[in-house]
């Protein structure tokens, strides 16, 4: 019987009071892309981190705007020398997974990740929507701090103090600098070609769900060291898609802001049980995490049309046959890339649920040491 703790059951409200809220005022707001605060909120709130304090938050957005800045010098190479514009965002892509690969912060690594896929690919079509994506994706990661925070300060975390012991279990959690690289090349592996299809579509900012799922999952096989990452990646996507459908019949039948919101906070309550465990993260954490980030990622949007009038119901399932698709070809592209370059790391997860624990447990918003 799993052991479920205080501070587990404090951190699982938390996730859902923190998603729910963000949900519930994006879709009431709905400033562009407001879809992505709810991401940003579940990714934060379902690593068991106290909330960022306000200079993470600035190096956060900094790091954001930066990066928002060199897709934009980057445009120009895009139009005029395609293929130096194609090498340096290669370079730029596995630059963003490789601060997550060497233990830096999640969050970070991630907006690094977005803003490359989604602002390169849309900007090259159109400098207008690169402009409004910017100015929406900016104030989502924004807005979803805020949430965080507002949902540490109603469902405080209490961190037991550290000890010798947690020290200790620390050090074999930082990533070696080949293994590092390896799993960065891995990203790298999943994402560029699906971003390099796109950077040659003309509708490529119809594709901006897509490109999001195809960010966080190039993020999850950086986290995750386990040679099952394929089929963890099929399996969130079905886990996630499971939520999504269940959702989205239940919004269908009884249209309302507030149902889907409180059905947000009952999907996590229901992923936060395979998330948090013992006072610390389950050995599946990554792929409930990412189960989670993918329901929100395919309702986000399609609650939003519905809302706008647009029709939904079509949009929804093709958006689900398409992370159904983006799912088996992660599976082929680790396979392939783990046929090809054999790591010299034994399966962490079928040895010990303490790796995994400790990478998402050490990934602290850039500090070196926990703060309440």
């Amino acid at each position: 019987m799993e052991e479920r703790t205080t501070v587990d059951c404090r951190r699982i409200l938390r996730l859902a009071l923190g998603t729910a809220l963000a949900v519930a005022v994006s879709q009431a707001v709905n400033w562009p892309i407001s879809f992505v605060t709810p991401i940003i909120v579940g990714l934060l709130l379902s690593l068991p981190l106290p909330a960022p304090s306000l200079k993470i938050a600035v190096i956060c957005m900094g790091s954001l705007a930066g990066t928002l800045i060199c897709s934009f010098v980057l445009l120009p190479y895009l139009y005029y020398a395609r293929l130096a514009g194609i090498l340096l965002i290669s370079l730029a892509l596995f630059g963003s997974f490789l601060v997550t690969a060497t233990g830096g912060p999640a969050l970070i690594g991630t907006l690094l990740t977005l803003a490359l896929t989604l602002l390169t690919t849309i900007g090259s079509v159109s400098i207008d929507a690169y402009i409004n994506l910017s100015k929406g994706l900016i104030w989502s990661v924004w807005m979803g701090i805020v949430f965080v925070w507002i949902a540490h300060a109603l469902l405080p975390e209490h961190l037991p103090p550290p000890s010798a012991a947690s020290h200790e279990k620390s050090k074999p959690a930082q990533a070696e600098r080949n293994e590092a690289m390896r799993s960065a090349f891995r990203s790298v592996a999943i994402v560029f070609p699906v971003m390099l299809l796109f950077l040659f579509l003309s509708t490529s900012s119809a594709y901006t769900v897509i490109m999001i799922k195809i960010a966080t999952m190039g993020q999850q096989a950086t986290s995750s060291k386990s040679r099952a990452l394929g089929r963890e990646l099929l399996a969130s996507t079905f886990w996630g898609g499971g939520g999504a459908i269940a959702a989205w019949l239940a919004i269908r039948a009884f249209p309302s802001l507030a149902l889907y919101s409180l059905l947000v906070a009952l999907a996590a309550l229901i992923y936060g049980r395979g998330i948090f465990r013992a006072g610390g993260m389950h050995p599946k954490a990554a792929m409930w995490q990412y189960a989670f980030l993918t329901m929100i990622t395919i309702l986000g949007p399609t609650v939003g049309s519905m809302a706008s009038g647009q029709s939904a119901s079509d949009k929804f399932w093709v958006r689900l046959v398409y992370f159904a698709i983006i799912a088996v070809y992660g599976w082929l592209a680790v396979t392939v890339f783990d046929g090809f370059w054999k790591g010299r790391t034994a399966d962490l997860t079928s040895q010990n649920s303490e790796p995994i624990e400790g990478t998402l447990q050490n990934q602290d918003f850039g500090s070196k040491t926990r703060r309440v």
